[in-house]
């Protein structure tokens, strides 16, 4: 083959990999803690008997959900200052996967909120439960448990993403092997030791997961 592997690129430059993977990892879950919550409020939108929040949210999730994620990217970086909002390439990074995540989380809470059974909506009405505590109380948990497998795939989507603000300057993971390969030319050492990264984040985001699902839905199981 000829080829002849040198991996001390990788070893001698692992402080370097891991600062940019850990700036993946803080932009990731600061984006889908924000975009959870848009994704909330979108839900809410979606299933609200106002014709104009509903049709609100519903323009936000096609817009989103049927644009190239890059270009949602380059427009917040790069056409919003032009409005006078000056953004950092890490700022801009989280907002757009903010936005981005929140589109999809969006349309997956509004599965759960509508697969809840009416006759607990109206048991909490019966009650004397205000909407907001029926909300919260009644109808969000359960619904999360009920799309949260789906939820957490769409989280390692958004994981994945991150690899894509790099086009930004962002200097995360990817942005680190881009460098290194500008540098050294040591394309299959450097991408192959990034995809383990990107796998070990992956590991993590999954494990961090089970224990949200243990200590948290628990009680779903029981249900089915």
């Amino acid at each position: 083959m000829g080829y002849s592997f040198q991996f001390s690129i990788v070893w001698d430059n692992l402080g370097l990999l891991f600062a940019g993977a850990w700036l993946t990892l803080k932009i990731s879950l600061l984006a889908i803690a924000f975009g959870l919550i848009i994704g909330i409020i979108g839900a809410i939108f979606r299933t609200s008997k106002n014709k104009l929040l509903d049709a609100i949210a519903l323009a936000y999730v096609e817009v989103i959900r049927n644009t190239p994620y890059l270009i949602q990217l380059f427009f917040i970086f790069f056409g919003i200052p032009n409005l006078g909002i000056k953004l950092t390439a890490e700022q801009a990074a989280i907002l757009s996967l903010a936005v981005n995540f929140g589109a999809y989380s969006t349309e997956i809470v509004r599965a759960g909120v509508e697969s809840i059974p009416k006759g607990q909506v109206e048991a909490g009405m019966a009650l004397g439960f205000k909407p907001l505590a029926i909300f919260r109380h009644i109808i969000l948990l359960p619904a999360l448990a009920n799309i949260y497998p789906a939820l957490v795939g769409q989280v390692i989507l958004a994981v994945l993403f991150t690899s894509v603000v790099s086009q930004i300057a962002t200097e995360d993971l990817t942005f680190v092997g881009d460098f290194l390969n500008a540098r050294s030319f040591r394309s299959f050492e450097i991408y192959f030791a990034i995809s383990l990264i990107y796998l070990a984040i992956v590991w993590l985001i999954k494990a961090m997961a089970f224990i949200i699902e243990r200590r948290y839905f628990e009680f779903a199981k029981y249900r089915r």
